[in-house]
Formats: structure tokens, sequence, C-alpha cells
């Protein structure tokens, strides 16, 4: 189960609060930072949008993140 779910518009979010069991999911404008930790993920629509290049298992569909708000503990918008 997620811990905490962080849905990241900007690119500047505090490192230190993120767990190991949290998954972080950058969307908007944040997909311009390539997710480089294991829990990390980019919005695959929003990255397509703006023309990033993301490996397949690093992205995540509208669906996939609607399912993961329902599954998380606690969700937190940055």
């Amino acid at each position: 189960m997620v811990e905490t779910l962080w849905l990241v518009k900007k690119s500047d979010i505090p490192y230190t609060f993120i767990g190991e069991k949290d998954i972080v999911v950058l969307i908007e404008d944040a997909v311009l930072k390539i997710p480089t930790k294991p829990n990390w993920f980019v919005c695959k629509e929003d990255a397509e949008a703006r023309r990033i290049k993301v490996l397949e298992e690093k992205q995540l569909t509208y669906g996939d993140i609607a399912k993961l708000i329902l599954e998380a503990k606690k969700v937190v918008v940055w």
C-alpha cells in the first residue's frame, strides 16, 4: 500500500519528507524533471504534451494515477 502519494506540479519538492513507501508522480510542468528514483514517475499524457521522452516503466496514465489516489493513505499536491 502507498503511504503518501505526492502529485508534484513544480520542480521544487521537499525531498526530506518523501518516505520509502511513498510514490511521487510528476505532473504538469514538473515532468521536465526526469524521475531518477525508483518510486518516482511522470504523468504519461503530460510528458507527451511537452514532448518529453521518459522510459515506459516510469510513466503512469491518468487512470493509473486515479487508482493510486484511491489506494493511498494520504495524497499531497505540491
